[in-house]
């Protein structure tokens, strides 16, 4: 495009007043036909438009952005794959494409995007990020999901040097806010670990990883690891549970039981991590009937009670052990209508506090042998059936906020308690008064007190050693989120429901709480990028924990 005609499109910007996304697609109608071009891409006009000095610039971002659904939680989502390792589960199901890690295929999203940059971590997270920012998301506050099947298999020397990768490409994506240089600040706390100065710079990076989220099996979760996996700042972890039936797990060669999940859920929990369940109804052994009392099961027994969910139905992929069984017509998936159904009766079970993330996988159709789960819109057509029937989902996700600036009634603190083996759950929540505009949650877990016997020694706090809490008076914050158009740092904005003292107000509660409980100190899992927040609110950095005395 000729700098003349760019200088033409950037001047009309100023003038254009776009509210909406008609008037975004009238206003690129004129500019064609005005400067015979072909129609311009929202892409080609952000361009043009952050290249006005900033003084200049009108609020029209959230227009031209491309999808801002990628940004509208409050946070943008980078996956990134490790690199083919072997696999210790054996399940049935699992395809094992060469030169993958097990259970991906080659044609999935985020899969070729880590094939384009040889699976570097680095390179991955900076094409994600240059993407984000071409189709017009901010990317102040990433949160971090690290894909590729069982994270704690990989050698804990790999597992460093990703995560440090990943901390690089996000502290040079856009450089640092104004503050005193990282190597100080490193020094002042004694930190001369290479890994540890990465986290220490992304505090004042302009691309901040406000959590990291692994996935691996129950198996794996120890003491020993909760440590290692806090070193590295992870905030979130995956569990690959799919089914709480012993028998289901055994017939598909999962590797562990039903224990072991519950086992899992709980070191986790102590520890301040907030919890997903990945979730695969249709196994080879199970049934509708069987499926949808496993969802009841895992939100009313205090052995489970996830925080987040992830449900993805059986996909029948070739070459693996459960097609063989399909070919000899042992196995049968479940059709459309069958898992639609099934789907739609999850979703009736979901409580307040869980958040679905996702109700398919992102398996391309035509690798997919038969079955409802080659529908990769499934989401939107449960979504329809289930305003048909007129049963709305009380689930996180499909209460946030998101966009809707226009909501004029007044916000609500609300409080839900629910037990959660060795613990008490604390879901604290801002939302409209019908409950169905959520604006923020924070989860707040109170230990049984120190007089307390602990259940056991597994599940003791004290069996962390030095980077859990030194002892069971600490309350746990384990999840603060603001919800809604994300805000940027570096500029001190606000939107509707970011930076305008929610989360503070969460915390003043939570605060409350666990001294009204006899608790005299408070900690955060925080996410490293977030550390600044908690600094200003008086929390103080401690093995990992951002910690606070209760006056």
């Amino acid at each position: 495009m000729q700098k003349d005609i760019e200088q033409k499109i950037s001047e009309a910007l100023l003038t254009a007043n776009l509210q909406s996304r008609d008037d975004l697609c009238r206003f690129k109608r004129q500019i064609a036909k005005k400067y015979k071009l072909p129609i311009l891409k929202n892409s080609d006009l952000l361009e043009i438009y952050h290249k006005l000095p900033t003084k200049k610039r009108v609020d029209m971002e959230m227009i031209l952005r491309k999808r801002p659904i990628r940004s509208l939680s409050g946070i943008v989502n980078v996956s990134v794959l490790t690199k083919p390792w072997h696999c210790p589960g054996k399940c049935i199901f699992c395809p094992n494409e060469k030169n993958l890690p097990k259970s991906y295929l080659a044609k999935e999203p985020a899969v070729q995007r880590a094939i384009a940059n040889n699976f570097d971590p680095y390179k991955q997270v900076a094409m994600r990020l240059s993407a984000l920012r071409a189709t017009g998301h901010p990317t102040d506050k990433v949160e971090l999901r690290i894909i590729g099947g069982t994270w704690s298999a990989y050698p804990r020397k790999y597992q460093e040097w990703f995560v440090g990768e990943c901390f690089r490409a996000c502290n040079e994506f856009l450089g640092y806010s104004k503050a005193p240089s990282a190597l100080q600040a490193c020094k002042a706390l004694g930190a001369f670990h290479n890994f540890q100065f990465l986290q220490q710079k992304n505090e004042r990076a302009k691309t901040r990883i406000v959590g990291i989220a692994v996935e691996t099996r129950p198996e794996y979760i120890t003491a020993d690891e909760i440590k290692f996996m806090r070193g590295l700042g992870i905030t979130k972890v995956e569990l690959g549970v799919q089914s709480i039936y012993d028998d289901v797990l055994r017939l598909n060669k999962r590797g562990h039981n039903v224990a072991t999940t519950i086992t899992a859920t709980r070191l986790l929990k102590n520890a301040g991590f907030k919890v997903s369940y990945q979730m695969m109804p249709g196994l080879y052994g199970s049934s509708f009937k069987r499926d949808v009392a496993m969802f009841r099961e895992i939100f009313i027994n205090p052995d489970f009670k996830p925080d987040y969910l992830k449900i993805y139905p059986l996909a029948l992929v070739k070459n693996t052990g459960l097609y063989n069984l399909y070919k000899q017509g042992k196995f049968k998936p479940y059709k459309k209508n069958q898992l639609c159904k099934l789907l739609i009766e999850i979703k009736k079970q979901i409580p307040y506090w869980c958040r679905v993330e996702r109700i398919i996988r992102d398996i391309p159709p035509e690798d997919i042998i038969e079955g409802g789960s080659n529908i990769l819109n499934m989401r939107e057509i449960i979504a329809r059936e289930m305003q048909k029937q007129g049963i709305k989902c009380k689930c996180v996700r499909c209460r946030e906020v998101g966009a809707d600036i226009d909501i004029k009634e007044k916000i609500y603190l609300f409080r839900e308690d629910y037990q959660a083996r060795d613990g008490q759950e604390i879901f604290l929540s801002y939302a409209t008064k019908n409950q169905e505009k959520l604006f923020g949650l924070l989860r707040l877990r109170l230990s049984p007190k120190p007089s307390s016997p602990a259940p056991s020694a597994l599940c003791n706090r004290k069996a962390l050693g030095a980077f859990q809490l030194p002892s069971p008076s600490v309350a746990l914050i384990r999840d603060l989120h603001i919800y809604g158009q994300m805000a940027q740092l570096v500029r001190g904005q606000t939107s509707y429901t970011q930076h305008k003292g929610l989360g503070k107000k969460l915390l003043a509660q939570a605060e409350k709480i666990a001294k009204q409980n006899g608790f005299s100190k408070i900690a955060v899992i925080s996410g490293v990028g977030v550390r600044p927040y908690y600094r200003k609110l008086g929390y103080r950095l401690q093995n990992t924990y951002m910690k606070k005395t209760l006056n």
